[in-house]
């Protein structure tokens, strides 16, 4: 009897980011954590860091981030594309684009960094853009085309092109594309490993949407 396929598991899920399953329990094996410890650290329940640990679930660009920060490390490396010598130029023509739940992004800065620079494509009306998080560091934001909407705190914004963000990331804050197509931007972020790395507030702490 066919049993069908797993739950909790799109079908491109490990075809999209093969290396990260492998590198996700790699690096929190590097770090000392066990499984509780880090979920807790990126507050995430135990049994969601697993299923990503086992490749049966595909973390979004924010869980991605999230967890980046929480091992002190960037996205390149939990995908297991550290180059082979360091560069200082990207090229046009460099890493192709990663999609993660619906967020497509292209590496612009280099590995190994203590800040990470991204060009991000964000959706209209996709989950991430409804958590609110809380780190340690700073980020920074230049929108390419579209609208985005970034709440601040209290505070609400809306971003047009050629519109900029530099902002404490202790404020707690999240982002989403205001106009249909979306909206593209860069993003540049500092990689601060601490035991408050990637913490999250809100309700949808325990879901993969996590920027």
């Amino acid at each position: 009897m066919n049993p069908g396929p797993a739950p909790d598991r799109p079908d491109d899920a490990v075809d999209e980011l093969p290396a990260v399953a492998p590198q996700l329990r790699e690096l929190r094996r590097r770090a000392g954590l066990t499984l509780e410890a880090a979920a807790a650290r990126a507050r995430l329940s135990p049994a969601h860091l697993s299923r990503l640990e086992t490749g049966r679930r595909q973390p979004s660009l924010p869980l991605l981030l999230g967890l980046a920060r929480t091992y002190g490390t960037t996205v390149s490396e939990l995908l297991g594309e550290t180059p082979a010598v360091a560069d200082p130029i990207v090229r046009a023509g460099g890493p192709g684009a990663r999609e993660a739940d619906g967020w497509t992004y292209w590496q612009a800065g280099g590995a190994g960094r203590g800040m990470q620079a991204l060009r991000v494509h964000v959706p209209h009306g996709r989950g991430p853009d409804e958590l609110v998080r809380v780190h340690p560091g700073e980020e920074w934001l230049y929108v390419l085309q579209g609208r985005l909407r970034l709440h601040l705190g209290e505070a609400e914004y809306l971003l047009e092109p050629g519109d900029s963000a530099h902002f404490d990331s202790l404020t707690p804050h999240r982002i989403g594309a205001a106009s249909p197509n979306g909206a593209d931007l860069l993003f540049v972020h500092t990689l601060l490993q601490s035991s408050l790395a990637g913490l999250c507030l809100g309700g949808a702490a325990t879901t993969t949407h996590h920027r």
